[in-house]
């Protein structure tokens, strides 16, 4: 046994009575309260205590059960010098009461001074106050040797079961914490990973609804620096206003597959597409349902790419494919490429940046370049 163990104090939960069940409280509460029967009725038994040698004997009784508590206390404290006085006055108690007659109580107080400094004190002071209790109460004991030693054998291990039991008792009180702990810190967790994934979402669908509504906006601030046609500034305000509109429902259907209301990708995509003028779908592989990240993952990207090239190549035709794969989904997006869009200068370019660190986030992975006609978006996502 290391150095330290012998020094070291039983810790306060093994010393307290947290975690105790209750027919363990009962349990000692029936023990404690046979002992102090026995006090009594080794106060009270011998003929000869009457007058005041019986109440000197309940008086002893009263200042035991203080020392007792006092014991108690400074013990589940880690307060040594007290604790040692009071197992020490317990112990001068017990040979006054040998020597005033009240045998039976001695012997009981002996045995409960071995016993509770086995359970409460550092090991090493242990020993020494349960030997000190012990050799007391062979002087006391009118038995014979053997049957002496027998029963103190028996003290020390009842002292030894109690305290294992009590460490026991403590570290499944302290793993009990540890793992309230953890589950508190793992909720906090997600409810983080979740308000993220909100924001992440809301911030998503606004920037393409913005981004569109700019791109009409700003088509309709060149023709107007330009001298353009009342008819084609009317026709990009008229535009932005129902990106806008469409906007609001994208929000919708946003808070709609927070709350698990998703419509089928499949139906999202060929909306999306239906919309976009010059667009086509092709959806290969098994369909089956997408956990809500994977699905949203899928149709933003879609969203994003569809936007860019409406941006940067104007009037291209554009084909999504969407393929169910065994262990991943994948969505590709090429375009016929053409001439730069007046509005291919505007926007930050944080789009495609943003649809990557998402799919990364879902252990995927989003690449953006060149094809052999014009641009090509690739989403991979494992399910």
């Amino acid at each position: 046994m290391r150095k330290e163990a012998w020094t070291r104090w039983p810790s306060r939960e093994a010393l307290s009575r947290e975690g105790l069940s209750r027919s363990r409280c009962l349990l000692a509460w029936t023990v404690r309260t046979l002992v102090i029967g026995l006090l009594l009725w080794g106060a009270f038994s011998d003929s000869h205590a009457s007058g005041w040698k019986a109440a000197a004997g309940a008086a002893g009784v009263l200042v035991t059960a203080v020392l007792a508590w006092t014991f108690f206390r400074t013990t589940l404290q880690h307060r040594l010098w007290p604790s040692l006085a009071s197992l020490g006055l317990l112990v001068v108690i017990a040979l006054a009461a040998q020597l005033s007659g009240f045998g039976v109580a001695a012997l009981v107080l002996l045995c409960g001074c071995a016993v509770s400094a086995l359970e409460r004190l550092p090991s090493a002071v242990a020993l020494s106050a349960a030997g000190v209790a012990l050799s007391a109460y062979g002087g006391v004991s009118n038995d014979d040797v053997l049957t002496t030693v027998v029963t103190g054998i028996g003290i020390v291990l009842a002292g030894a079961t109690l305290r294992l039991d009590a460490e026991a008792r403590a570290g499944a009180l302290r793993l009990l914490t540890q793992e309230r702990a953890a589950r508190a810190a793992e909720a906090e967790t997600a409810a983080l990973a979740e308000r993220a994934r909100i924001a992440r979402e809301i911030h998503d669908v606004l920037a393409h609804s913005l981004s569109a509504q700019l791109v009409h906006l700003e088509a309709a601030r060149l023709l107007i620096e330009r001298g353009g046609k009342p008819e084609q500034i009317h026709e990009r305000v008229v535009a932005a206003r129902e990106m806008a509109r469409d906007g609001l429902e994208e929000i919708r259907q946003a808070l709609s597959a927070l709350r698990g209301e998703m419509t089928p990708l499949e139906d999202y995509l060929g909306r999306l597409v239906g919309t976009g003028g010059g667009a086509g779908i092709t959806i290969t592989g098994e369909r089956r349902p997408l956990p809500a990240e994977v699905s949203q993952a899928v149709r933003r990207a879609a969203q994003e790419a569809l936007t860019n090239v409406r941006k940067h190549a104007p009037g291209a035709k554009v084909h999504l494919r969407l393929d169910y794969r065994p262990h991943e989904v994948t969505l590709d997006v090429r375009d016929s490429g053409g001439s730069p869009g007046e509005l291919t200068g505007t926007g930050a370019g944080y789009g495609l940046l943003g649809m990557r660190e998402r799919a990364e986030l879902l252990g995927g992975s989003l690449e953006a370049g060149p094809g052999e006609e014009g641009f090509v978006v690739t989403l991979k996502v494992p399910v």
